[in-house]
């Protein structure tokens, strides 16, 4: 998406610098946002622990150990493909990779035992469930996306209507199942 939302911008141009957008650029800006990476590794610590039956803390060290790897490869495939793009050389350790590398590791494994703990019923569950729309929201204050005005707005505005929308979904769900009755 960054390659995409590039062959579109006229960075050239004070106009489009201070104000221009594409559809493209607002999809490679939130791509690229921290909660996106966050959400993968809770999506990926969900669907390898989410068949099993097995004690909790099982579960979470699965989970852990799969946002971990999901983390690490997510940053090997954007450094392939930022070096094809670029036609350069693969630079894995030079400037800011090994910083990725290591924020995978440290932020791969507790994202992903988070991951583990959607399917939990009560209030880890619904706090694992609401972890990924409250890490975004707080991010659009925190360190909003985009290269201009227009861009950060636009931004902000999509990430707090689907966070908006994902929590109280999230929330009305479980207190309607906490009211239904076991069968």
């Amino acid at each position: 998406m960054n390659a995409l939302s590039h062959s579109y911008a006229d960075l050239e141009s004070r106009a489009y610098t201070t104000s221009g957008w594409s559809i493209a650029e607002i999809i490679s800006v939130l791509l690229d946002s921290g909660w996106a990476w966050a959400g993968l590794a809770v999506a990926v610590g969900w669907l390898v622990t989410r068949a099993r039956v097995s004690r909790p803390a099982a579960l979470a060290q699965g989970g852990a150990v799969a946002g971990v790897l999901a983390l690490l490869a997510a940053t090997a495939a954007y450094g392939v493909v930022d070096a094809i793009r670029s036609g350069g050389e693969f630079a894995w350790y030079e400037s800011e990779s090994p910083v990725w590398w290591v924020a995978s590791v440290v932020f791969g494994a507790p994202l992903g035992a988070v991951g583990a703990c959607v399917r939990r019923p009560g209030a880890i569950g619904l706090l694992a469930r609401l972890t990924v729309p409250v890490g975004a929201a707080l991010q659009m204050v925190v360190l909003p996306p985009g290269r201009n005005e227009v861009v950060e707005t636009i931004g902000k505005t999509v990430v707090w209507t689907a966070a908006a929308a994902s929590i109280g979904f999230i929330v009305v769900r479980f207190l309607v199942k906490r009211r239904r009755p076991d069968s």
